[in-house]
């Protein structure tokens, strides 16, 4: 045998049916596990990415949900200091009602002058207690004055006068009553205080 000549061992060769040689192709042993782990690799994030989509929706839909709540809250905190007033006003009401009755009698011709003049009073009367009533229901009330000693936080003194009767530094006698409004003072009372005697 010459030395240039190459014969494959019959070990290098596969012969087919025909007897032509054939190269083995072998597949390395790992080759098909990491197909298999690619392929779920692959369906896990497929999965991630579905869950992460429904994440987003229910996030979107979230703050939207959010958002139209925060308008329907403004509406309703607009909507109630617009008419925040309203049980105040409709305690008015009953008062200008009282107040038309008692125009009404004092109009009305009668035999008895002083009669009519008492029942005038009587209604003037009424409607006032119906009125200091209603302010109360809202937490408005006189602030006490005569007789009381001089307070400068709920009372401004107007004038000083001499009394036999009312201490020094007492309230003598109410120019306008004062009020408070719940805790705190609505209007002072104007007061002439008492220089003593």
């Amino acid at each position: 045998m010459k030395e240039s000549e190459f014969v494959p061992e019959e070990k290098d060769m596969l012969q087919d049916d025909a007897g032509t040689a054939e190269p083995e192709i072998v597949e390395p042993a790992g080759q098909e596990a990491t197909a298999e782990a690619a392929d779920q690799l692959t369906e896990e994030i497929s999965a991630i990415r579905q869950e992460a989509d429904e994440n987003r929706e229910r996030l979107l839909r979230l703050a939207a949900e959010f958002e139209n709540y925060k308008k329907r809250m403004e509406r309703e905190r607009d909507t109630l200091v617009k008419y925040a007033g309203e049980n105040i006003l409709r305690e008015f009401l009953v008062t200008v009602d009282n107040l038309d009755r008692a125009l009404e009698q004092g109009t009305a011709e009668s035999d008895d002058p002083q009669k009519q003049l008492a029942s005038f009073l009587q209604g003037v009367e009424l409607t006032r207690k119906v009125l200091l009533s209603g302010l109360e229901k809202f937490g408005v009330v006189p602030v006490a004055s005569v007789g009381q000693p001089f307070d400068p936080n709920v009372q401004e003194a107007m004038t000083m006068e001499s009394s036999t009767e009312v201490p020094a530094s007492h309230v003598l006698r109410e120019f306008v009553k004062g009020y408070r409004f719940k805790d705190r003072l609505l209007r002072p009372a104007k007061v002439v205080v008492s220089a003593g005697s």
